[in-house]
């Protein structure tokens, strides 16, 4: 179970610097919802991380995937609400709102604003990869993580 949790781990890393390059390198602004799902990654990395280092029992194994099944869902109900807007973008806008106000207001977008500052716009495609935008990845990768996650709740495995 310790590989999962350091995989987890290991994969929010990347993606978030991948969404750090894509933002400084390829000037692909972040909007409040790719800042949600950002800030989703990064308490699923670090609390995989924790697990991983922690290195509990059965009941703490399955109370950390449990978390972290919470967290993966929560982002890919995100990245499923961006790529919906993006597809239907007449339905709801999404530039300078009462969220990236918000968003930008707490003290990670101060602390960190190439990270968590929210300046773009929710329904601008300007990336796609095999026809899947960086909303649609997301979703793909959120739902992976949180099938490891499950697994790690469900497992009968002691090890």
């Amino acid at each position: 179970m310790q590989l999962i949790f350091l995989f987890i781990f290991l994969s929010c890393i990347c993606l978030l610097g991948y969404a750090q390059y894509l933002q400084h390198v390829e000037n692909l602004l972040p909007c409040p919802l790719c800042v949600a799902q950002r800030l989703a990654f990064w308490m699923l990395g670090l609390l995989a991380l924790l697990a991983f280092l922690h290195n509990s029992q059965a009941i703490g194994r399955r109370i950390y995937g449990f978390l972290m099944t919470v967290l993966a869902i929560i982002g890919a109900v995100v990245a499923i609400r961006q790529s919906w807007l993006i597809r239907y973008p007449e339905s709801f806008e999404c530039g300078i709102s009462p969220e990236e106000a918000f968003l930008n207001s707490l003290p990670f977008s101060q602390w960190w604003p190439g990270m968590f500052e929210a300046n773009g716009d929710c329904a601008d495609v300007d990336w796609k990869f095999l026809s899947l935008m960086i909303p649609d990845w997301s979703f793909v990768a959120f739902v992976g993580l949180g099938l490891l996650s499950a697994y790690v709740v469900f497992s009968r495995k002691s090890a």
